[in-house]
């Protein structure tokens, strides 16, 4: 994870990685089918891990764009307590503290989920996903629908949900923020914020953007790969086309301002159970997180 080139102050690179694991973003060769790259290797996921009972199927928590395991904690804690089971949660290729990649497509991202379950000898499970990750989530769902026993989306459909300008823009402003090298770490982040106030008006959007920021050796960079989610911000936002429909029991949590797609969710997921929560923006677990937990809980197979 380079440094502001001289010392002084510049705009902060995107780590994508800890020191060690930087992004590779040079042109790497790829396969490609339909004009869609393919990935051509898995990248070894970074997860945090509660531990369960062997008995009973685990969960698999993924976050969302910009996000990291770290924003589904509490919510893993609230699942696992009561349910007695093992909890997963990745960080995507490009974000926390996981290896980058130029390659950022929900087909790479679930390659990257099969290979971690793997790894970790896990044959089926349950997935829960928010917003990116519930894209994965899904993408995972209709390529192996024998790994995964039930699906549960929060706050995202099969479909293109938003606008590429809008996380342009967060981009472009996370890019232009300079730090002073050796700037204590309250102060470093007082300033990012206060640079990226103009842009990015919400708040909350801006201290989860923060959470990004990472002091290496004196100098801030961020975490996430810029870089790469910039360049694959098309795939990000839309959803690849599959024909073959999920089986398996599938949840649909939504906040109460999100558009309807039902359509696509009947087609491709023809269990689906979609429920509306009353009251929560597309962070649902942060402005419900009652009625979110409590909804999986009902979802989720009898103990």
């Amino acid at each position: 994870a380079g440094g502001v080139p001289g010392g002084g102050e510049g705009p902060l690179p995107g780590a994508g990685a800890p020191p060690g694991h930087g992004p590779s973003l040079g042109h790497a060769p790829s396969a490609h089918l339909g004009g869609r790259p393919l990935p051509r290797s898995a990248v070894p996921l970074a997860y945090v891990e509660m531990r369960g009972r062997g008995d009973r199927l685990p969960l698999v928590l993924l976050h969302g764009l910009f996000g990291s395991a770290s924003n589904l904690q509490s919510v893993a804690k609230a699942l696992a307590c009561p349910t007695g089971r093992r909890v997963l949660m990745p960080d995507a290729r490009n974000h926390g503290s996981s290896p980058g990649s130029p390659l950022m497509t929900y087909e790479a991202m679930s390659l990257d989920v099969q290979h971690l379950l793997d790894r970790l000898g896990i044959t089926k499970c349950i997935v829960l996903g928010h917003s990116m990750g519930g894209k994965t989530a899904m993408t995972l769902a209709l390529q192996r629908p024998d790994l995964v026993e039930r699906l549960i989306s929060v706050d995202i459909s099969p479909v293109l949900t938003s606008h590429i300008s809008e996380f342009s823009a967060y981009i472009s402003a996370m890019k232009s923020v300079k730090i002073p090298d050796g700037l204590a770490r309250s102060a470093a982040r007082q300033l990012a914020d206060n640079q990226l106030r103009e842009v990015v008006q919400v708040g909350n959007l801006r201290q989860y953007l923060l959470t990004n920021l990472l002091e290496v050796e004196g100098r801030y960079v961020w975490r996430v790969n810029l870089e790469a989610i910039s360049h694959h911000l098309a795939d990000i936002i839309n959803f690849p086309i599959f024909h073959k429909p999920y089986p398996g029991p599938t949840l649909f949590l939504r906040g109460s301002n999100s558009s309807k797609h039902y359509p696509e969710i009947q087609r491709l997921f023809p269990k689906a159970d979609i429920q509306d929560i009353e009251g929560a923006g597309h962070i649902v677990h942060q402005d419900k997180f009652e009625e979110l937990v409590t909804a999986v809980l009902n979802f989720l197979p009898p103990l």
